[in-house]
């Protein structure tokens, strides 16, 4: 009897588990169907208030510190200090509508500056309310950098704040080397954490060549060209002196470019004595003038915080509803396994006190 009542049990929670399967996969279905109607690609601006996370930690840190007296005291000249910081913004709203604005923004680079999509919406979401003159946008960057096609474009895009009147400053932590400090390079003012790397300013072409070893086992590799240099290096022929040159020379033309693009922005920089592939720190790049100063991007913000409203602006793909549900269940799943396992675990040790392991 006891056996009919386990087995009614486990069929009744297999009928559960099949009928929310098949739930979910209509749901998945149907979000599907919906989605092939929908733009692809949409997003969203994501806006959070700096000053007041700033604020959240201090009170944090207050609460924990101060005795009880000192911070009811504390609590009132706050109080105090935020009517007359209202009524100070009220009269600067009223007078040239209101206090000035920074828009603090990230870019973290990989080979392809994949992150240049965000940065084109977050660019022209700003430039949107941006009051040219009287607001800033402030970039975190990171980046060893990469193609030049997609850092000239990355680049392209903080031009366009500039181009609009809107002052840019660039904060460095850790590196802007080569495409990444193409885009440092416009910024109205570029900061740099000591020990950043910077610089960098070169151009690299790199492939490997198997013709030999293809060679020596007999594999041909066949290749139809029209134009003299359509094909010029390549990884499974064998390369030629001309080749070589022609690479060459469109090296030294993109090196060439490059210059003169920093040189635009940076005229004060002695571009022949920096220009040689040479990464410095950011000590050592504040003395040859690749950068303006030295600070970390919290020193900035912090300072920000005290005379102006600090927003840091990303955007957010929106993923469809079926990975979404997804990302859900595997989360899901990997909790159920990870306290199966605990449990196991914990049952296992209990017995190995006993003498015994089961399985």
């Amino acid at each position: 009897m006891e056996f009919l009542t386990e087995y009614g049990l486990f069929l009744a929670k297999t009928l559960t588990l099949l009928l929310a399967l098949i739930l979910v996969l209509a749901i998945v279905g149907s979000a599907a169907g919906r989605r092939r109607q929908e733009p692809a690609g949409r997003g969203n601006i994501v806006i959070s208030k700096i000053n007041e996370e700033i604020d959240e930690l201090k009170e944090d840190i207050r609460e924990a510190i101060l005795e009880p007296e000192v911070l009811k005291e504390a609590e009132k000249a706050k109080k105090k200090e935020e009517k007359l910081r209202k009524k100070q913004k009220d009269t600067a709203a009223a007078e040239d509508d209101g206090p000035p604005r920074v828009f603090v923004l990230d870019f973290d680079g990989d080979v392809k500056a994949s992150e240049v999509e965000n940065l084109r919406h977050c660019i022209t979401a700003v430039l949107a309310v941006a009051r040219p003159g009287r607001d800033r946008v402030m970039l975190r960057l990171e980046s060893p950098g990469g193609m030049v096609h997609a850092y000239g474009l990355a680049a392209s895009q903080l031009v366009r704040l500039r181009t609009q009147g809107v002052p840019l400053t660039i904060c460095v932590d850790k590196v802007a080397a080569s495409g990444g400090y193409m885009m440092a390079c416009v910024a109205n003012e570029l900061l740099a954490a000591p020990f950043a790397y910077i610089g960098s300013i070169g151009v690299l072409v790199q492939l490997p060549n198997v013709y030999r070893l293809l060679k020596d086992n007999k594999v041909d590799v066949e290749m139809i060209t029209a134009g003299e240099y359509k094909r010029t290096l390549t990884t499974f022929g064998e390369n030629t002196d001309k080749a070589r040159a022609k690479v060459q020379e469109e090296v030294d033309e993109m090196h060439r470019l490059f210059k003169a693009f920093i040189g635009e922005y940076r005229p004060a920089m002695s571009l022949e004595s920096v220009a040689t592939g040479e990464v410095w720190t950011g000590q050592q790049a504040l003395e040859r003038a690749l950068v303006d100063g030295l600070a970390t991007s919290d020193e900035w913000i912090v300072a920000r915080c005290a005379e102006a409203d600090v927003f840091h602006v990303t955007w957010e793909e929106k993923n469809p509803l079926k990975d979404r549900l997804a990302e859900m269940f595997e989360g899901s799943l990997s909790a159920v396994l990870s306290r199966t396992v605990d449990r196991r675990l914990e049952d296992l040790l209990q017995r190995a006190d006993k003498g015994k392991f089961y399985f």
